[in-house]
């Protein structure tokens, strides 16, 4: 996905998504393997054996992995000390802060990546703050923890 993705790597969040999508086709195969083991059951022991062959899916497909939220903010906080870097409010900031390129050309490239609408762009500072906003709501998309002060 270009620089969007390099956040989440920097942040933990892209290993998650990554490791989850591995285990989804894993499941499939598993789950249908159990399903005609699960059917003979049913057909001879009848509405109790529904309860069983639930189980024994469940228990022969591998658990879905929960999505774990990370600490984004402790994460940026930590690695905010000691520096002269807003994250809260700058997307050049937080970009730094990320080791990353935060030239406007990195920044117009993340924007276009992620939708950015034509009036927004033609302007630096109305870029940047939607830009700001919208990693933010991206991050948060996909498990980070931002807090609801900084998505509105």
């Amino acid at each position: 996905m270009g620089l969007f993705s390099n956040i989440l790597e920097k942040l933990g969040l892209k290993k998650k998504e990554e490791e989850a999508k591995p285990a989804a086709p894993a499941a499939k195969p598993a789950a249908t393997a159990a399903k005609p083991a699960a059917k003979a059951p049913v057909a001879n022991a009848g509405v109790k054996s529904a309860g069983i062959k639930r189980d024994d899916a469940d228990a022969s497909a591998p658990a879905p992995a929960a999505i774990t939220e990370v600490d984004v903010v402790k994460q940026l906080e930590a690695l905010s000390k000691g520096k002269d870097l807003n994250w809260k409010v700058s997307i050049v900031d937080l970009l730094k802060l990320l080791d990353l390129d935060s030239s406007r050309e990195a920044r117009e490239e993340l924007a276009k990546e992620l939708n950015c609408p034509a009036d927004q762009m033609s302007d630096s500072a109305r870029m940047n703050t939607w830009l700001h906003k919208e990693v933010l709501r991206k991050i948060a998309a996909n498990g980070g923890n931002i807090p609801k002060d900084l998505l509105d």
